[in-house]
């Protein structure tokens, strides 16, 4: 029976557990459920510039093949930042917007966007990734975008010519530790007593830090996780509300037992807390606010409970999303990112390619210079014991 490819405007137009067939061990955020609500609460739709427009690929009646696809009207909520070839395009005169974009909404998290079953998964990529080009070419869209895909779809795709843009995040990486001494064993001294001292002063501020997971997780939380949720994207410049409060509630009804809440109280008031989301060996840190400022009360909430809870969890790694340096000091190490690009204009293209040969050059130093800035600093720490 031929193979055929179908674009769904909802994720709901597929058998749940035909999807997540598809997902088996991935990430959490390409889940069926994950995309169900995203759509369900509004966060995505035409009114927000992105237009689900999911591809399949079907062997008859059975779902052999999948990626969350969009269609993106701007470049917010993607974590890869494309403004500036928007920019070149406009100024060549070529139409950027709307572009096909394959990934998850809001979440810069690696993890599979090529969905296939465990035969012939090849196959299956390669024809999602003609049926992309296919769509980009006949509806006149200037480009497909990957964003946090796996190396080897990576490879798949550069194959057949896609560009390959190189990114990093920092990362925390579970070396065996069995607790929360043992990892800070893995400091430098000087870091080591830093974070022993921001615990110490929180501690003395009254304040307790809890977590909640799945069932432990409050019914009517809600409403807490969004306000702590837009304490942090109303504060900020580049802030952008793209969740709503239905999509909190949503969640925890219906995903409860991947959640964990990390909440912060002071004389039995929460003051701050984080919204994490656990699959697997891993732990992904999504989203963070805080009512009142106490000092050094986003590390503890962050990193240092997280962490903590990932110990005691047995988890292998700790992805806290996007940016900050400063997580470099406290063990988290920089971690390549990849997406893939397909550029229909051919004089665009080579622009393209020629920017992102030079940029990922400057990105592999970064990597390197904190790879050797992690040796060094752990080499000097043994000396000095």
């Amino acid at each position: 029976m031929a193979i055929t490819a179908r674009v769904l405007e909802t994720v709901r137009d597929v058998p749940r557990d035909a999807w997540d067939a598809l997902v088996r061990d991935e990430s959490p955020f390409v889940e069926w459920s994950w995309l169900a609500m995203l759509e369900e609460a509004r966060t995505v739709g035409r009114e927000t510039g992105w237009l689900p427009q999911h591809l399949t690929l079907w062997d008859g009646d059975a779902l052999i093949g999948a990626c969350p696809l969009y269609l993106k009207a701007h470049s917010m909520g993607e974590f890869v930042f494309d403004q500036t070839w928007a920019t070149a395009a406009r100024r060549a005169g070529i139409e950027y917007y709307p572009k096909l974009l394959v990934g998850v909404p809001f979440t810069p998290v690696t993890g599979g966007r090529f969905l296939a079953g465990a035969a012939d998964v090849d196959r299956v990529r390669i024809g999602l990734a003609s049926v992309l080009e296919r769509l980009c070419t006949e509806q006149g869209f200037s480009s497909v975008h990957v964003n946090f895909c796996r190396p080897d779809e990576g490879a798949v795709l550069a194959s057949r010519g896609w560009l390959r843009r190189l990114g990093y995040q920092y990362q925390w990486r579970n070396e065996g530790f069995r607790t929360f001494d043992d990892y800070l064993a893995s400091l430098r001294s000087k870091r080591r007593n830093q974070v022993r001292r921001e615990r110490r002063e929180l501690a003395a501020e009254a304040v307790e830090i809890t977590a909640h997971v799945g069932d432990d997780v409050p019914p009517d939380v809600a409403p807490l996780a969004y306000r702590l949720y837009r304490t942090t994207v109303d504060s900020n410049p580049w802030g952008q509300r793209y969740l709503t409060q239905r999509f909190f509630e949503l969640a925890i009804e219906r995903f409860r037992d991947r959640l964990c809440l990390i909440l912060a109280r002071r004389r039995g008031e929460v003051i701050a807390g984080t919204f994490n989301v656990q699959k697997g060996d891993a732990m992904y840190g999504r989203y963070w606010g805080a009512f009142s400022f106490v000092r050094h009360l986003h590390f503890n909430v962050c990193y240092y409970a997280a962490i903590e809870h990932c110990i005691a969890s047995g988890f292998a790694r700790f992805e806290p999303g996007a940016g900050g340096e400063f997580k470099h000091f406290r063990g988290f190490e920089a971690t390549s990112t990849e997406s893939m690009h397909w550029i229909r204009e051919p004089r665009f293209r080579a622009a393209v390619k020629d920017f992102l040969m030079r940029e990922r050059e400057a990105v592999s130093d970064e990597i390197e210079w904190h790879d050797e800035k992690t040796a060094h600093k752990r080499d000097r720490d043994d000396d000095d014991e």
